[in-house]
């Protein structure tokens, strides 16, 4: 059944709701650098609320295979349309990138690329192999899409051992039909269960956004999926509406509410929960596996 998500009456954006502004010459010195080396960041084409916290600590979230994704979620700011060319000289410029932002753990993800038939895991895999001989000892974090369910492109990733393996699960199975369209929450669980089968030492981490019409039973009832699918970070964090064209919020969820959610992650046996308004799944990422 289609389940649609109401225009709420319209409410102003809590106090304690407030990201650092995009400034400071680190910031400028890391959108140089990324404009320069033709690259993209998630931070940007996401329009993270984050990008003044995390450049100015000189650190970012790189998007691989360009900045078009095949998929329309109802939730993303990232663009949509016919996908841009596979470009195999990206991975060299995001390890030169990782290396001139002295990264010791870079964070690396991807628009969904449907039109492949591995869904992008080859150059996730180039990507973590261009990043490690670049500076060695450097940890990689993958945020990864489904690749349609496809096991093989999810080994192909897999060998080359990435540090964590991160694919969210965005939101409560209710809701998918409007928040991730194109996407299927069991397959998503599946993921998480597979990489830990292939990988059984490697963190597998997932998250969600709120205030989208879930409830908190649902949330908690995906927490218990995950936490059984082998999931072992978790992260939770406040939608905030990119654009008047995408999903409206339903409700800010407050800070209480996301404690609460922390202590019950714990006691489901996460290893870490990073959880409040403006948690994104590549916030403060290296203290999750510190």
């Amino acid at each position: 059944m289609l389940v649609t998500i109401a225009e709420p009456p319209k409410v102003a954006r809590p106090q304690w709701l407030r990201a650092p502004a995009p400034v400071g010459e680190n910031y400028r010195e890391l959108k140089s650098l990324i404009d320069s080396m033709g690259l993209h960041t998630v931070c940007e084409s996401a329009a993270c609320p984050n990008i003044g916290d995390c450049w100015n600590r000189r650190t970012a979230t790189f998007m691989i295979l360009g900045n078009v994704c095949t998929r329309r979620c109802g939730f993303c700011a990232v663009q949509k349309g016919a996908p841009l060319e596979v470009d195999y000289d990206e991975p060299r410029r995001v390890a030169e990138a990782a290396a001139a932002m002295g990264l010791r753990y870079a964070v690396v993800t991807s628009v969904n690329r449907d039109d492949r038939r591995d869904g992008g895991a080859e150059l996730f895999a180039l990507t973590i192999h261009a990043i490690r001989d670049r500076i060695p000892g450097c940890r990689v974090e993958v945020l990864v899409p489904d690749f349609q369910g496809s096991r093989e492109a999810l080994e192909m990733m897999m060998a080359a051992q990435p540090d964590v393996l991160n694919h969210n699960t965005e939101t409560v199975p209710r809701l998918y039909r409007q928040v991730r369209l194109g996407a299927r929450y069991e397959r998503s669980l599946e993921l998480l269960r597979a990489a830990k089968e292939i990988s059984p030492s490697t963190p597998v981490k997932s998250g969600l956004m709120l205030g989208l019409g879930e409830t908190a039973q649902e949330v908690l009832d995906v927490m218990r999926d995950l936490r059984a699918h082998r999931a072992d970070i978790l992260t939770l964090g406040q939608y905030l509406r990119p654009s008047p064209r995408h999903l409206p919020i339903v409700r800010y969820v407050p800070p209480s509410e996301f404690d609460d959610l922390r202590r019950a992650g714990y006691a489901m046996g996460f290893s870490h929960v990073e959880a409040g308004p403006l948690v994104r799944s590549s916030f403060h990422a290296a203290d999750a596996v510190a």
